[in-house]
Order: C-alpha cells, then structure tokens, then sequence
C-alpha cells in the first residue's frame, strides 16, 4: 500500500512538472523575438539557397499599391454610402483617407527599417514585440484576405459574365456559371467561373513576379483611365443644387460614413510585403505606400463629387449606383467603361491580394511558424509557387462552393488590428534601438503598458458612441487616453530618436493618434466580427503551442535573418 501510494505521489508530482515545464516553455517561446541586428549587417540567408528577385521599381510598387485599393469600391461603395450620407460622403472620404496616410506613414517608416524581406505587420510585430502577438495578427490578417480573395473572385465572376453579356452570343448565361446557385437549402452556393479564374491567376503568379506584374500595372492604368473618364465626363453633368443640404442626416452620419469608407483603402500595406522584390526597397517602399494611397484619395473623392451632383443622394442605386447614374442621363457608353472598370479593378485586387498572402506564407514558413514547404523558392521561377497554390486553393474552395459575401461582417477585423499593431511598433522600436540599461527596459514596459491602455480607451470610446451612451462617457475615455499618452511623450521623451531612412513624423502622439482611431473603428463592426476576433486567437493560441513553439526560431542560421537598413542606403 505503501508503495503504491509513494509511487501515485511520484506520479502525480512528475505529472505536475510536466505541466509546469510545458506551461514554462510556452511562456518563454510566446515571449521571442526576432533580434534587430546592426545596421551595418545587410545579408540574407534563405534555407534553400533561392531567393525571390528584385524587379518591381517605384512605378510597380505605387500601381500595386493602387491596385490592391480601388476596386468594385469606387463604382459601388461610393453611392451606397452616399445614400445615408448625402453629398457629405465626400468629407467622410476625405476623414477616412487622412486617417489612413496617418497609418501609412507609420508603414513607410517600418518598410524602411526593414528593406530586406517580406513580412509586413507579421515581420514588424515579430521583431518589435513577441512571437505569439505575431503569430496572431498574421492569422487575424490571413482570414481577411482568404474571405476577401474569395468574395472578390465572386463578384469578378459575376462582372464579367455582365460584359460577356453585353455580346449577343453569350446572352443567357447559368446563374451557377457566374453569378452563384444555391443548393442543399442555401448551404452550398455553386459558382464555377470563381474558382477558375482564381486558377489563371495563381498561374499567372506562379510565372513570376515580372509577368504578374505586367497584368498589375495594365490592368490598373486601364481601370484609373477610366475613372478619370468617368470623372470628367460626369463634371459636365453636374447639377449644383444636388450638393444642398451638403449633410442631410447630420455631422454624425459623415463620421459614421468614415468608420465604413475607411476600408476602401486598404490595400498600401500590399507595398510593404512587396519588399523582398523592390529594386530600392528602402527608397521605394515609403514612396510606394505613401503615394499609391494619396492616388486613392483623389479618385474617390472626383468619384463623390460627381456622383452625388449628377443625381440627387436620395436616387442613388444600390448595386450599381455610378452606372445607373449615368445610364439615367443617357450615357449608356460610360456605364459600360464602368462595367470594364469593375472587371479590371476586381482583377487587380485579387491579383495583389493573392499575391500578397502568398509572401506572408512565406515568411511565417521560413521562421518556422509553418511547415517548411511553405518557405521554398522555385530556384527557376523565383517564386514561392507552394504557398501561391495553397492560397489560390483556399480562395478557389471558398469561392466555388459558398456564399462568402455573407461573411463580409466579419471582414476588417485583421485589418484594423494588424494597423494598431503596426502603429505600436514604430513606438516600441524606437526604445528598443535605445535600450541599453536596465532602466530603459523598464520603461518599456510602462510604456506598454500605456500603449494597451489607449487602445482599450479607443475601442471603450467607440462603444459609447456606438451604444448612444451619455457624452461624458467617450470623453473619459478620451481623457484617460491622453493622459496614457503624456506618459509615453514624457516618461520616454529620450528614446524617440529618428531611425535611419524614412522616419514618421511626430512619435509617438500620430501613431497613439492612429492606435486609438483603428480601435473606435474596430468597435463599429459587427458584434459577430468579435466573436470572430475572439474565437481565432484561441485556435491560433492552440497551433502555436502544439506546433509553432516548438519549431519556430527567430535566430536560426537556416532562416532569413531579416536585417535594419542601413543609414547609407536611404539615399
């Protein structure tokens, strides 16, 4: 008896070690970081020897930057949102997209520090803060653009079978050919031009960087031409009276047209994951991010100015709103550049959304985060052809078997973390290119601390105005988070230095000014999209401890060493 009772509290006893081992080890790996090696130190290593290769200049990247952005938005979201707004929805562009050049040159500043590779948010998180953090907003980023990819092959399906249409020949086309036929009550929705044009375009990609982007570049000058087109053309047709009342519905409605606008622009960070194949990346990649994204403001805001004063805000359509606009002034021709504007714009946005994913899987399988067939670079191709075919997969099964615009509520919620994040590492860097003592490293963490303080103050403000809470509550909760501010502008006055290459303006008040933006707007999405939020980390929590802890290493000599750039380089 004895014995068996020694040996039952030996057993539990190891049994308790064990946990306590594992717990330990999960603690410490979650808590990595990438290490930022010394400027002078430029070298790449891959562990399969073949790299991808340098050929996009300044043009490439600004016409990817462009082309991730404007999409169907221009030619629908734009009179949606108009329909609430009135001509209002002008300003509610103007506010969204000053917020995003807010958030870009945050990106410019990080794309140039790290020149070297691709990564974007992922890589920025990865080195700034902790492994686990980075594995989370890389699986928070990777759901929108799985959903996205697959709702937008959706509707570029549905577009193009409206141009085939336009020709005689192909008048009666099967709804489950392009436009999505239900089955099994709703459960399934057959779409069969989705997936396959999702294949020509994995193809496309897999050929190479170069022939991907040529399509990108042709496709996006086409559909910014015709934009201008529309625009001009549209200037003629303009009835100023239509511009009065300017906010029919109140100054609210123009902030709450921001909060939804603000994602047509999505799409600059697709410049920073582009960094691996820029020419001059430490140059370009500010450029790139900061310019396509001043190109978008423009057109969308020609877009509004016209669109509301041809046709008063009340009459806008909702499905296609620009073309119906100038269908009713009898301009038939321009609803049909419309229409091929769309299909060009759709493609685009795919093409560099795909594009993108495929870079990230990439990166997360060079460090080890993911099997490392993600992380293999066709040595003739120079392109990572077994992540592009495993995201064009994903996309192709999403789009070809359901109706994914029914989750479009549940989209943004990776976009708006991975930008706060993003808007935190330029901060944390900052100390961390200064932390030399004991003392430093402890502000650090005050200052983290500070920095999680003002985004809860910024999604606790959001709530409020979303819930029509009394005044005084989102004004606390603007006091609190300027006050966890002064902190961080005081307490950590010394170590805000400027980086070498390009440097963000006023850190840290524009990326805490950014922080507590992206949050207000995370707490206007559907409650769904929390859930979502919500449910993803704890899976996400789950496969980095069964599996990414134990393989990822941020310091081993057979991955990509990703490097600062150095200060005789920025010119």
């Amino acid at each position: 008896m004895g014995g068996k009772e020694t040996g039952g509290k030996f057993s539990a006893s190891s049994h308790r070690y064990s946990s306590s081992s594992w717990l330990s080890r999960f603690c410490s790996s979650a808590r990595r970081s990438k290490p930022l090696v010394s400027p002078s130190d430029t070298s790449v290593r891959s562990s399969s020897g073949d790299g991808l290769v340098r050929r996009l200049g300044l043009l490439e990247l600004v016409l990817i930057g462009v082309g991730a952005s404007i999409g169907a938005g221009i030619f629908v979201v734009t009179g949606t949102v108009a329909r609430d707004t009135g001509p209002g929805v002008t300003v509610s562009f103007a506010l969204a997209g000053a917020s995003c050049v807010l958030n870009a040159l945050c990106y410019a500043e990080l794309a140039s520090r790290f020149p070297a590779v691709v990564g974007g948010a992922y890589l920025y998180t990865y080195t700034a803060f902790n492994e686990l953090t980075a594995f989370l907003v890389f699986a928070q980023l990777m759901l929108d653009y799985h959903i996205g990819a697959a709702s937008i092959a959706r509707s570029l399906a549905s577009y193009v079978v409206t141009v085939l249409e336009l020709f005689p020949f192909f008048k009666g086309i099967p709804s489950w050919i392009g436009s999505g036929e239900e089955f099994l009550g709703g459960a399934l929705s057959i779409n069969i031009l989705a997936p396959i044009l999702l294949m020509l375009l994995t193809v496309v990609l897999c050929r190479g960087v170069g022939e991907s982007s040529a399509l990108n570049s042709f496709m996006t000058v086409l559909k910014v031409i015709i934009v201008i087109i529309v625009v001009f053309v549209g200037t003629f047709e303009i009835d100023v009276s239509n511009w009065s009342p300017f906010a029919p519905n109140g100054i609210k409605s123009i902030l709450t047209g921001a909060t939804v606008v603000f994602f047509a622009y999505v799409g600059f960070d697709a410049v920073a994951n582009s960094a691996e194949e820029a020419k001059r990346p430490q140059r370009d990649l500010p450029i790139g991010i900061i310019g396509s994204l001043l190109i978008c403001i423009a057109l969308y805001i020609g877009v509004c100015l016209v669109i509301t004063g041809m046709v008063p805000y009340k009459f806008l359509g909702e499905d296609a709103p620009l073309a119906e606009a100038f269908a009713s002034k009898g301009l038939k021709y321009v609803s049909v550049l419309i229409s091929i504007g769309a299909v060009a714009g759709l493609t685009t946005t795919l093409l560099v959304g795909l594009y993108v994913q495929s870079r990230l899987y990439l990166g997360l399988g060079r460090d080890g985060l993911l099997p490392s067939i993600f992380a293999k670079v066709n040595p003739q191709l120079h392109t990572p052809i077994h992540s592009q075919v495993w995201v064009g997969i994903v996309a192709g099964v999403l789009a070809g078997l359901f109706n994914v615009h029914v989750l479009s509520h549940i989209l943004s919620v990776g976009t708006l973390t991975g930008y706060s994040v993003v808007s935190a590492c330029v901060i944390s860097l900052r100390w961390k290119d200064k932390m030399e003592s004991e003392e430093i490293s402890s502000s650090w963490k005050e200052g983290v601390i500070c920095l999680i303080t003002i985004a809860c103050c910024g999604f606790g403000a959001g709530l409020f105005y979303r819930v029509n809470a009394s005044l005084i509550f989102p004004i606390l909760a603007v006091l609190v988070a300027s006050l966890a501010s002064l902190a961080l502008c005081f307490r950590q006055e010394e170590v805000y230095a400027a980086p070498p290459g390009f440097s963000c303006p006023g850190v840290p008040t524009l990326p805490v000014v950014c922080i507590f933006f992206n949050m207000f707007l995370f707490a206007q999405l559907h409650y769904e999209a929390w859930v979502r939020f919500v449910i993803l980390s704890i899976i996400t929590v789950g496969v980095y401890a069964f599996y990414g802890q134990y393989h990822a290493d941020p310091s081993s000599e057979e991955t990509v060493v990703y490097r600062r750039a150095p200060r005789e380089d920025a010119s």
